[in-house]
């Protein structure tokens, strides 16, 4: 049996304040009461049939609501969670009015054991966070994204404006 795979599409944009990213507090009854190590990058699993980059931008439209922005996609690579699953991301520049998202949804047996089905949203909601600030609010295994976006953004801002 193959290692789950999962990958995610992480928005981004750069203010006069710094630069900010775009996260989802995960939905459904296991997190509703948690905030830290409780948002995510949107992203989901995939098979060996699809590729990563087509499962992010899927599952960003999933998630969302919305098609993820044109631009070019920086890769952020990969990461082995401690649950096993290997997570790949993407970042990609854009803006998002976290109002205009069209949440997903998902169903599950709740309470556990009962026998009824639910239906609970992917994200319950989205919001930016500075780059500094999201390191305690998303889930401990994805955290190695932000330093990476970090770096990226920086190298970037050094290369002359004809350059980009």
């Amino acid at each position: 049996m193959s290692a789950r795979q999962s990958a995610g599409l992480l928005l981004y944009r750069v203010m006069d304040t710094g630069a900010e990213v775009l996260l989802g507090h995960m939905g459904g009854p296991y997190w509703s009461g948690r905030d830290t190590a409780a948002w995510s990058i949107p992203k989901g699993e995939h098979g060996p049939e699809e590729q990563p980059e087509a499962a992010a931008r899927r599952e960003f439209q999933e998630e969302l609501g919305v098609p993820p922005p044109e631009g070019p996609w920086t890769p952020l690579g990969a990461s082995r969670q401690r649950g096993g699953k290997t997570v790949t991301v993407w970042a990609v520049e854009g803006d998002l009015d976290p109002a205009r998202a069209v949440l997903g949804t998902f169903t599950m047996e709740w309470p556990r054991g009962s026998g009824v089905l639910r239906e609970f949203p992917e994200l319950d909601r989205v919001a930016w966070f500075p780059l500094e600030d999201a390191v305690e609010p998303l889930v401990t295994g994805q955290r190695v994204f932000l330093d990476r976006l970090g770096r990226c953004i920086r190298e970037d801002r050094r290369q002359p404006p004809s350059a980009r």
